[in-house]
């Protein structure tokens, strides 16, 4: 096993404790024989130390090691030692979710060309099984679209500031302290975090090759607790939504933004650091997958599903899903994609003021199906809720808004998820 921290040191106790029933349900005896760790003085308990070294090399070269684990994270050195590991004769079992997003392709390349397992479910949602039923149990239908709350931190931070009330930065401190996000935040709260696992469900889901680069990406940093207390008045919640849909044209859509949804969306219901995937599908219709989507334990679970079943592969000579890859499909750019938006706009409390509005959303095509007016003095807030329409379009008139002498500010623009356009 290469790394032994959070995820790492559960996935060793398992193996450890579970050894006898682990090794009957894969048919093949399971030893952890040695775990790469950085540091050689730090207390592991419950570990045997004679198990760690330093020598990664050794580790993915040893012709006794048939199956390696990788627990480091990051790009480098873990995709080096990957390559070594198959090069090597050896499977591969990783929760690597920015690696197998960057360079998915060369990984599947690799362990194609020395016929070896690369398996990934921890990768995605911690515990909660998505990867391999896109990978092998929807292979006979066509998924449509994949929605999803993919990462703990973000939704920890949204289920709070709408149940609570409270300010983004009270409760990100909040999540911080209770160890839901880092003292650098930024990759869950921005959203890189998310993309990465977006990128590799839209790849499984589509079959082309999708890479974080591919997914436009915005984070929950300028989500105000007015924004949320205005979707709860209209009886929905924001969540940090990871998306990946089929277009009209038969091209992908990838995205990573928070949207609104309505309370009585499945996905809605989902709090704190939960995951949860709405999958919908031509034949099998609609599926959700929820639960916990990080921590130890749950991560050594999904790991250890993948150890058992790639040691199952090894002891009768076969091998489990290859690369999908066949429809590359094109990858639409956010302008193109088409949803519906929530503006909300400060303007000038005066006549004429509505109809100003609504021309400059004509003048860009892009219907208004509500408008909600609250006066405040000399000043009004608007809050449009608008029809089906492309990023491009929506980004338009927004320009053109800000250029109103009778608009103070536009406040927010957020997406509406999961009801029909």
């Amino acid at each position: 096993m290469l790394g032994c921290g959070v995820v790492g040191s559960q996935v060793a106790r398992l193996l450890k404790d579970d050894a006898r029933e682990l090794s009957t349900r894969s048919g093949a005896q399971l030893v952890l024989s040695r775990i790469v760790v950085r540091d050689m003085k730090s207390k592991r308990e419950g570990l045997d130390a004679s198990l760690f070294t330093l020598d990664a090399q050794s580790l993915v070269t040893d012709p006794e090691i048939d199956i390696v684990i990788e627990v480091m994270g990051g790009i480098e050195p873990a995709r080096e030692l990957i390559l070594q590991a198959f090069a090597h004769g050896k499977s591969v079992v990783t929760a690597n979710k920015a690696l197998l997003a960057t360079h998915g392709s060369d990984l599947y390349s690799a362990a194609d060309k020395a016929g070896v397992d690369l398996y990934y479910e921890a990768a995605v949602a911690g515990a909660i099984p998505i990867l391999r039923p896109l990978r092998e149990s929807l292979v006979g239908d066509h998924v449509k679209r994949i929605m999803g709350i993919v990462n703990g931190t973000t939704n920890y931070i949204l289920t709070k500031m709408d149940e609570e009330g409270r300010a983004f930065n009270d409760v990100l401190a909040e999540a911080q302290s209770l160890g839901y996000a880092e003292s650098d935040p930024t990759a869950d709260i921005e959203g890189f975090d998310a993309a990465a696992k977006a990128a590799i469900l839209a790849g499984l889901a589509f079959h082309t090759r999708v890479t974080a680069e591919d997914v436009h990406r915005e984070g929950i940093s300028s989500i105000t607790a007015t924004d949320v207390s205005v979707a709860k008045s209209m009886d929905h919640v924001i969540k940090l939504l990871a998306i990946a849909e089929l277009t009209p044209d038969d091209q992908i859509s990838v995205r990573v933004h928070p949207a609104l949804i309505p309370r009585t969306h499945p996905l809605a219901a989902v709090r704190d650091a939960f995951n949860a995937v709405f999958v919908e599908a031509e034949s099998a219709g609609e599926l959700m997958f929820y639960g916990r989507g990080a921590g130890g334990a749950p991560t050594a679970s999904a790991i250890l599903g993948d150890v058992v079943a790639v040691a199952r592969h090894r002891t009768v000579g076969a091998l489990g899903p290859r690369e999908s890859d066949y429809a590359d499909r094109v990858i639409v750019p956010i302008g193109q994609t088409k949803t519906k938006y929530l503006i909300r706009l400060n303007v000038a409390d005066k006549s004429g003021v509505l109809a100003a509005i609504a021309q400059a959303f004509a003048t860009e095509k892009v219907s208004i199906q509500t408008v909600r007016q609250t006066g405040r003095g000399a000043e009004a807030e608007l809050i449009i809720v608008t029809h089906n329409a492309t990023e491009a379009s929506l980004s338009s008139t927004v320009r053109r808004l800000t250029q109103m002498e009778m608009v103070r500010s536009v406040e927010s623009v957020i997406r509406v998820e999961g009801i029909s356009q």
